[in-house]
């Protein structure tokens, strides 16, 4: 007898409750830059990508509201019918202007634009090599083009190159994120594009998390890592985090981009990005681009949270992004810990398996340029707190 796909989702739902995994959205009513008012109470958040505090920003909120007057709310028509305006055009090119590349291509949302990069250079009897703790979307992609999917421990460019040594034939792509999202630690994009290179491979770097916040005028992982689009030929730029808009974009090598357009179904067969979403991320980039204070401070908090952290006893994996892991061990730490924040007018995510590796559970701290050095000391003031306040109730704490 056929199962019941009922059966199927009650069993798992099943699975997840004995583990203490059942994932429930919180609704924010209001929000007003890192205060965020959560079923009536206000909280400060220390959980958003806003790393640069530009998604309440009068020009970026302007010029979605200009542009919303000017066209209207949606997108209408996928870019190759009629949805690609000018606005989208000029958002393309001041994008590869900025990034120092020759051309990009938008996508609605970064998930969709992994997908359409790997699902459109590779196929059967092709490879994908990726970091173990690349964005769940990389990995999907790969599964989806049909290709090899093979993984190397994290960070390792020599595990990178064994996989791609393993694997002649075939084209290869070696898939990283730029910032990993969970550990907020860099890849080793110097080693990877030499690896790529010497096996015949695109290096394509996903910077969801370094765009706006690494590099020059805040060009994201590739340009600290002083690479070209010789050695990174294609990169992902999200701008739903440090540009604090909504979307994407595949930028890089005119050719690869030119078949992307061409070809990549994620582009072809979805609506545009609506044109006000476009607007608001020219004005975020020029922001970015030219406010380096930004990132200056956003910095200077990450280094006094970590002074004041492991002044206190807390061990920190090695981080210098906005993204501050502090691991937790088991899910009931994570949580706790979580709890006892939110208790005390803090709003910090608890991340846990299968997001992260088990008993890799651990509270994802970002940072935005928003906060102020005294949101860090009550911080970690309040993780103390919560650290104490569960060893007494569940035993060892982080």
């Amino acid at each position: 007898m056929r199962p019941s796909p009922y059966e199927r989702i009650a069993e798992a739902r099943d699975r997840r409750d004995e583990k203490r995994r059942r994932r429930q959205r919180l609704t924010v009513q209001r929000r007003d830059g890192v205060r965020i008012d959560v079923e009536g109470r206000w909280l400060t958040g220390f959980c958003s990508n806003d790393y640069l505090g530009l998604a309440q920003h009068f020009a970026v909120v302007g010029a979605l509201q200009d542009e919303a007057a000017r066209t209207g709310a949606g997108g209408v028509a996928s870019q190759l019918v009629c949805g690609h305006t000018e606005i989208h055009a000029a958002l393309e090119r001041e994008l590869a202007e900025w990034l120092q590349v020759p051309r990009a291509l938008l996508f609605s949302t970064g998930y969709m634009a992994n997908l359409a990069a790997i699902q459109s250079l590779l196929g059967e009897g092709d490879v994908c090599v990726q970091d173990r703790l690349n964005h769940a979307s990389l990995i999907d992609a790969a599964r989806l083009a049909g290709c090899r999917l093979r993984r190397y421990p994290h960070g390792d460019a020599e595990g990178a190159l064994r996989q791609l040594r393993a694997q002649p034939d075939g084209a290869a792509v070696l898939a990283t994120d730029g910032v990993f999202s969970m550990d907020g630690d860099q890849a080793p994009l110097p080693d990877l594009a030499l690896a790529a290179h010497v096996e015949g491979a695109i290096l394509y770097v996903d910077d969801a998390h370094g765009i706006g916040v690494l590099g020059p005028e805040g060009r994201g992982s590739v340009a600290a890592a002083r690479l070209g689009v010789r050695e990174a030929p294609l990169q992902l730029a999200t701008f739903g985090k440090a540009l604090g808009s909504f979307g994407a974009a595949l930028a890089g090598d005119a050719d690869l981009i030119g078949h992307l357009e061409e070809t990549a179904r994620p582009h072809l067969y979805t609506t545009a990005l609506p044109p006000a979403q476009a607007a608001a991320t020219r004005a975020a980039i020029r922001l970015a681009r030219r406010e380096h204070w930004r990132r200056e401070k956003l910095l200077g908090l990450v280094l006094r949270f970590r002074g004041a952290a492991m002044r206190q006893g807390f061990r920190l994996p090695e981080s210098l992004t906005p993204i501050q892991p502090l691991p937790c061990g088991d899910d009931a730490h994570a949580e706790a810990m979580s709890r006892s924040l939110r208790e005390q007018g803090f709003l910090v995510a608890s991340i846990r398996p299968p997001t992260v590796p088990e008993n890799g559970a651990r509270l994802r701290i970002a940072f935005s340029a928003l906060h102020a050095t005294a949101d860090v000391d009550a911080l970690v003031d309040a993780l103390a707190r919560a650290r104490d306040e569960t060893r007494r109730r569940i035993g060892s704490a982080p």
